[in-house]
Protein backbone atom coordinates (compact mmCIF):
# COMPACT_ATOMS: atom_id res chain seq x y z
CA UNK A 1 0.00 0.00 0.00
CA UNK A 2 1.46 3.53 -0.59
CA UNK A 3 -0.06 6.11 2.03
CA UNK A 4 -0.98 9.76 1.04
CA UNK A 5 -0.22 12.82 3.01
CA UNK A 6 -2.29 15.65 2.36
CA UNK A 7 -0.50 18.96 2.56
CA UNK A 8 -2.89 21.31 3.96
CA UNK A 9 -0.79 24.22 3.03
CA UNK A 10 -2.86 25.74 0.50
CA UNK A 11 -5.95 25.57 2.65
CA UNK A 12 -3.95 28.12 4.89
CA UNK A 13 -3.15 30.10 1.82
CA UNK A 14 -6.75 30.44 1.74
CA UNK A 15 -7.80 31.68 5.16
CA UNK A 16 -4.39 34.10 5.38
CA UNK A 17 -5.80 35.33 2.27
CA UNK A 18 -9.04 36.77 4.58
CA UNK A 19 -8.14 37.04 8.09
CA UNK A 20 -9.92 35.06 10.64
CA UNK A 21 -10.35 30.89 10.78
CA UNK A 22 -11.86 29.93 7.81
CA UNK A 23 -11.22 27.79 6.22
CA UNK A 24 -10.61 25.63 9.49
CA UNK A 25 -7.19 24.68 8.79
CA UNK A 26 -7.83 21.73 11.76
CA UNK A 27 -11.12 20.28 10.48
CA UNK A 28 -9.70 19.75 6.84
CA UNK A 29 -6.80 18.26 7.84
CA UNK A 30 -9.45 16.02 9.84
CA UNK A 31 -11.82 15.33 6.97
CA UNK A 32 -8.72 14.33 5.23
CA UNK A 33 -7.75 11.71 7.55
CA UNK A 34 -11.29 10.76 7.87
CA UNK A 35 -11.61 9.89 4.20
CA UNK A 36 -8.55 7.74 4.83
CA UNK A 37 -5.90 9.98 4.01
CA UNK A 38 -2.70 8.19 5.81
CA UNK A 39 -1.11 11.54 7.20
CA UNK A 40 -0.60 15.29 7.12
CA UNK A 41 2.47 17.16 5.62
CA UNK A 42 2.84 20.96 6.55
CA UNK A 43 5.73 23.39 5.05
CA UNK A 44 6.40 26.09 7.23
CA UNK A 45 8.66 28.53 5.90
CA UNK A 46 9.83 31.54 7.63
CA UNK A 47 7.64 34.27 5.80
CA UNK A 48 3.95 32.33 7.03
CA UNK A 49 2.78 32.68 3.63
CA UNK A 50 0.83 29.57 4.83
CA UNK A 51 1.36 27.51 7.59
CA UNK A 52 1.92 29.55 10.62
CA UNK A 53 4.08 28.61 13.14
CA UNK A 54 1.47 28.37 15.88
CA UNK A 55 -0.46 25.92 13.51
CA UNK A 56 1.74 23.36 13.79
CA UNK A 57 1.36 22.11 17.54
CA UNK A 58 -2.59 22.48 17.04
CA UNK A 59 -2.27 20.07 13.85
CA UNK A 60 0.10 17.54 15.86
CA UNK A 61 -2.26 17.62 18.77
CA UNK A 62 -5.22 16.82 16.78
CA UNK A 63 -3.74 13.99 15.08
CA UNK A 64 -2.63 12.82 18.58
CA UNK A 65 -5.62 13.16 20.43
CA UNK A 66 -8.02 11.35 17.30
CA UNK A 67 -6.09 9.98 14.53
CA UNK A 68 -2.94 8.42 16.69
CA UNK A 69 -2.35 5.91 13.92
CA UNK A 70 -1.84 8.96 11.40
CA UNK A 71 1.50 10.55 10.55
CA UNK A 72 2.38 13.93 11.27
CA UNK A 73 4.96 15.17 8.54
CA UNK A 74 6.97 18.32 9.03
CA UNK A 75 8.89 19.60 6.03
CA UNK A 76 11.13 22.52 5.71
CA UNK A 77 14.42 23.95 5.48
CA UNK A 78 16.89 23.81 8.64
CA UNK A 79 18.88 26.43 8.17
CA UNK A 80 16.06 28.80 7.70
CA UNK A 81 16.60 30.78 10.77
CA UNK A 82 14.33 32.23 13.18
CA UNK A 83 12.80 35.62 13.16
CA UNK A 84 10.66 38.33 14.51
CA UNK A 85 7.87 37.48 12.37
CA UNK A 86 6.97 34.26 14.60
CA UNK A 87 8.87 31.64 12.82
CA UNK A 88 11.25 29.76 15.59
CA UNK A 89 13.02 27.75 13.34
CA UNK A 90 12.36 24.20 12.10
CA UNK A 91 14.31 22.36 14.76
CA UNK A 92 12.44 24.48 17.14
CA UNK A 93 9.12 23.11 15.39
CA UNK A 94 10.15 19.78 15.76
CA UNK A 95 10.76 19.65 19.16
CA UNK A 96 7.18 21.30 20.14
CA UNK A 97 5.10 18.77 17.80
CA UNK A 98 7.01 15.70 17.66
CA UNK A 99 6.13 14.85 14.34
CA UNK A 100 6.57 10.89 12.99
CA UNK A 101 8.87 12.32 9.86
CA UNK A 102 10.47 15.55 8.75
CA UNK A 103 11.49 15.94 5.29
CA UNK A 104 14.20 18.41 5.35
CA UNK A 105 14.08 20.56 1.92
CA UNK A 106 16.53 23.00 0.38
CA UNK A 107 14.30 26.12 -0.25
CA UNK A 108 14.84 29.61 -0.44
CA UNK A 109 12.87 31.95 1.44
CA UNK A 110 12.28 34.05 -2.28
CA UNK A 111 11.39 30.28 -3.74
CA UNK A 112 7.61 30.22 -4.56
CA UNK A 113 7.98 26.03 -3.75
CA UNK A 114 10.58 23.73 -3.48
CA UNK A 115 12.07 23.10 -6.80
CA UNK A 116 15.07 21.08 -6.10
CA UNK A 117 16.86 18.16 -3.97
CA UNK A 118 20.03 18.59 -1.64
CA UNK A 119 23.34 18.94 -3.75
CA UNK A 120 25.28 16.06 -1.70
CA UNK A 121 27.62 14.46 -0.98
CA UNK A 122 29.09 18.74 -1.35
CA UNK A 123 26.36 19.24 1.63
CA UNK A 124 26.57 15.81 3.75
CA UNK A 125 28.98 17.05 6.81
CA UNK A 126 26.23 19.97 6.66
CA UNK A 127 23.09 18.06 7.06
CA UNK A 128 24.42 15.00 8.84
CA UNK A 129 24.55 16.98 12.64
CA UNK A 130 21.56 18.20 11.88
CA UNK A 131 19.80 15.12 11.14
CA UNK A 132 21.47 13.49 14.64
CA UNK A 133 19.78 16.16 16.25
CA UNK A 134 16.16 15.40 14.83
CA UNK A 135 16.23 11.47 15.38
CA UNK A 136 16.60 12.19 18.81
CA UNK A 137 13.53 13.87 19.03
CA UNK A 138 11.67 10.64 17.28
CA UNK A 139 11.13 11.56 14.13
CA UNK A 140 11.83 9.68 11.22
CA UNK A 141 13.73 11.70 8.35
CA UNK A 142 13.07 12.12 4.61
CA UNK A 143 15.66 13.73 2.25
CA UNK A 144 14.47 15.66 -0.35
CA UNK A 145 16.53 14.82 -3.75
CA UNK A 146 16.62 14.61 -7.34
CA UNK A 147 16.75 11.39 -8.95
CA UNK A 148 21.03 11.55 -9.02
CA UNK A 149 23.15 8.28 -8.65
CA UNK A 150 25.71 10.36 -7.06
CA UNK A 151 23.41 12.27 -5.15
CA UNK A 152 21.80 9.36 -3.73
CA UNK A 153 24.56 7.27 -3.05
CA UNK A 154 25.32 10.04 -0.39
CA UNK A 155 22.19 10.21 1.13
CA UNK A 156 23.33 6.93 3.62
CA UNK A 157 26.13 9.32 5.18
CA UNK A 158 24.01 11.53 6.71
CA UNK A 159 21.92 9.35 8.44
CA UNK A 160 18.91 9.76 6.76
CA UNK A 161 15.92 6.72 6.73
CA UNK A 162 14.26 7.75 3.46
CA UNK A 163 14.69 10.07 0.67
CA UNK A 164 11.65 11.85 -1.12
CA UNK A 165 11.89 12.37 -4.60
CA UNK A 166 11.43 15.61 -6.42
CA UNK A 167 8.77 14.32 -8.98
CA UNK A 168 8.72 17.96 -10.05
CA UNK A 169 10.79 17.21 -13.37
CA UNK A 170 8.67 13.91 -14.09
CA UNK A 171 5.18 16.00 -13.93
CA UNK A 172 6.56 18.51 -16.26
CA UNK A 173 7.28 15.73 -18.65
CA UNK A 174 4.04 13.81 -18.45
CA UNK A 175 2.82 17.49 -19.29
CA UNK A 176 4.88 17.72 -22.10
CA UNK A 177 3.45 14.10 -23.43
CA UNK A 178 -0.05 14.22 -22.10
CA UNK A 179 0.62 10.69 -21.35
CA UNK A 180 2.85 8.39 -19.45
CA UNK A 181 3.61 6.66 -22.91
CA UNK A 182 5.49 9.75 -24.74
CA UNK A 183 8.94 9.92 -24.83
CA UNK A 184 9.37 12.71 -22.38
CA UNK A 185 7.92 10.80 -20.26
CA UNK A 186 9.46 7.34 -20.20
CA UNK A 187 12.79 8.90 -20.08
CA UNK A 188 12.03 11.07 -16.72
CA UNK A 189 10.03 7.80 -15.40
CA UNK A 190 13.53 5.28 -16.11
CA UNK A 191 15.32 8.25 -13.93
CA UNK A 192 12.88 7.76 -11.12
CA UNK A 193 13.11 4.33 -11.23
CA UNK A 194 16.24 4.13 -11.32
CA UNK A 195 16.55 6.28 -8.09
CA UNK A 196 13.94 4.32 -6.57
CA UNK A 197 15.85 1.03 -6.65
CA UNK A 198 19.01 2.40 -5.95
CA UNK A 199 17.36 3.63 -2.66
CA UNK A 200 15.94 0.82 -1.56
CA UNK A 201 19.53 -1.52 -2.48
CA UNK A 202 21.05 1.36 -0.27
CA UNK A 203 18.57 0.75 2.66
CA UNK A 204 16.56 3.58 2.37
CA UNK A 205 12.98 4.45 2.21
CA UNK A 206 11.21 6.15 -0.96
CA UNK A 207 8.95 8.75 -0.56
CA UNK A 208 7.53 11.13 -3.67
CA UNK A 209 6.19 14.48 -4.15
CA UNK A 210 5.90 17.68 -6.42
CA UNK A 211 2.95 18.41 -8.89
CA UNK A 212 1.76 15.39 -8.69
CA UNK A 213 -1.95 14.78 -9.98
CA UNK A 214 -4.67 12.13 -10.31
CA UNK A 215 -3.20 12.05 -13.56
CA UNK A 216 0.29 11.62 -13.36
CA UNK A 217 0.90 9.59 -10.21
CA UNK A 218 -0.98 6.38 -12.30
CA UNK A 219 2.14 5.55 -14.10
CA UNK A 220 4.23 6.99 -10.87
CA UNK A 221 2.83 4.49 -8.31
CA UNK A 222 4.50 1.54 -9.88
CA UNK A 223 7.91 3.04 -8.66
CA UNK A 224 10.24 0.31 -6.74
CA UNK A 225 9.20 0.71 -3.16
CA UNK A 226 7.22 3.45 -3.12
CA UNK A 227 5.48 4.09 0.82
CA UNK A 228 4.31 8.03 0.55
CA UNK A 229 3.28 10.63 -1.08
CA UNK A 230 2.52 13.87 -0.32
CA UNK A 231 -0.14 15.99 -2.52
CA UNK A 232 -1.65 19.65 -1.16
CA UNK A 233 -1.77 22.03 -4.71
CA UNK A 234 -3.38 19.49 -7.22
CA UNK A 235 -5.72 17.93 -4.62
CA UNK A 236 -6.85 21.13 -3.87
CA UNK A 237 -7.55 22.63 -6.63
CA UNK A 238 -9.46 18.74 -7.83
CA UNK A 239 -11.53 19.60 -4.68
CA UNK A 240 -12.35 22.93 -5.96
CA UNK A 241 -14.62 20.35 -8.94
CA UNK A 242 -15.01 17.40 -6.54
CA UNK A 243 -15.15 18.20 -2.90
CA UNK A 244 -12.67 17.65 -0.46
CA UNK A 245 -13.80 14.30 1.19
CA UNK A 246 -14.25 12.21 -2.29
CA UNK A 247 -10.91 13.84 -3.71
CA UNK A 248 -8.87 12.42 -1.38
CA UNK A 249 -11.03 8.78 -1.72
CA UNK A 250 -9.98 9.69 -5.44
CA UNK A 251 -6.75 10.25 -4.94
CA UNK A 252 -6.36 6.62 -2.61
CA UNK A 253 -8.03 4.78 -5.12
CA UNK A 254 -5.56 5.75 -7.74
CA UNK A 255 -2.03 4.93 -5.62
CA UNK A 256 -3.71 1.68 -5.18
CA UNK A 257 -5.64 0.28 -7.65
Amino acid sequence: MIALSVNVNKIALLRNARGGARPDLVEFARLALLAGAHGITVHPRPDQRHIRADDVPVLARMLRSEFPGAEFNIEGNPFAPANADGYPGLEALVAEARPDQVTLVPDGDAQLTSDHGWDLPTESAKVRPLIERIKTQGARVSLFMDPLPEAIAAVTETGADRIELYTGPYAAAYAIDGHSAGPESRASLARFRAAAEQALTLGLGVNAGHDLDLDNLVALRALPGLAEVSIGHALVADALELGWFGTVRRYLAVLNG
